[in-house]
């Protein structure tokens, strides 16, 4: 399989993806594709908590296919691109497939904090937000495994894979960036 300029970044919730994207554009240049700000859209407009509407995905695999598919038709036309989706790696594999990781005490912690989950995610303690989570993140395994026969959580289908737990966005970043490198030249 050929390797193209495109890296795709799957991981836990709240691993930081967004923040590392962010960062991996200003380093390398690339546009970013976010298939999580098209699902929390279709949540918001159907007037649903993120994990309600995973459960309304569930009953309506058409909507998932619809956005795994968004990715790689995207991908197909567009090099310089990082794919911000679960199922990245999947939809596009002669991608650099990263999977970053965090514990889920951290994760609940971030995502308790973040404002910007606050329309489709509004809890009242953390412990609240970590239930929610592990909710989700089963949701999402068994729904991958019903509609495309795949273990998100199965490292093996990552080229890269790195816990951020105890990590800053910028040692990430940099970390990414040198194994993206490398893997670039084998």
């Amino acid at each position: 399989m050929s390797k193209r300029k495109i890296i795709s970044i799957a991981g836990d919730l709240s691993s930081g993806k967004t923040t590392v994207t962010k960062l991996m554009q200003e380093t390398l240049g690339y546009e970013i594709y976010r298939n999580g700000e098209y699902f929390r859209k279709l949540a918001a407009e159907k007037g649903m908590s993120v994990t309600e509407f995973n459960v309304y995905v569930k009953e309506h695999p058409e909507i998932d296919r619809q956005i795994e598919q968004s990715a790689k038709e995207y991908a197909a036309e567009h090099e310089n691109l990082i794919i911000d989706a679960r199922l990245g790696w999947y939809a596009v594999p002669e991608s650099f497939k990263i999977y970053l990781r965090v514990d889920i005490n951290e994760a609940a912690k971030r995502a308790f904090g973040d404002p910007n989950r606050k329309k489709t995610e509004n809890f009242a303690t953390v412990e609240e937000q970590k239930q929610d989570m592990i909710k989700r993140f089963n949701l999402e395994n068994e729904r991958y495994f019903n509609l495309y026969g795949v273990h998100k959580e199965d490292m093996a289908n990552y080229d890269f894979v790195l816990d951020t737990t105890k990590l800053t966005p910028e040692e990430v970043n940099g970390k990414i960036i040198e194994a993206y490198n490398k893997w670039l030249e084998e």
